[in-house]
């Protein structure tokens, strides 16, 4: 079986949220949470994929923008 790419599509406020989600995960639990590491590898990939796709997240107003993407993405009641 070869190891044949995969293509996942985000929103940029999909994947600023998932950004600082898996920022706080690699700092904090990542240890704890995820119990294989085997799964590291390709959550550290994402991850960096991210950090270098996302202006975003040395934009001044960084907090707002994160606040503004969380809200959109919340479920409507």
């Amino acid at each position: 079986m070869s190891d044949s790419q995969v293509t996942i599509k985000l929103t940029n406020g999909e994947a600023l949220v998932l950004s600082h989600w898996l920022e706080k995960l690699q700092t904090r639990d990542l240890g704890r949470v995820v119990d294989d590491p085997a799964v590291w590898a390709p959550i550290h990939r994402i991850a960096g994929t991210l950090d270098k796709t996302l202006p975003e997240l040395f934009a001044p107003d960084y907090e707002q923008r994160l606040e503004a993407a969380r809200q959109r993405l919340r479920p409507k009641d």
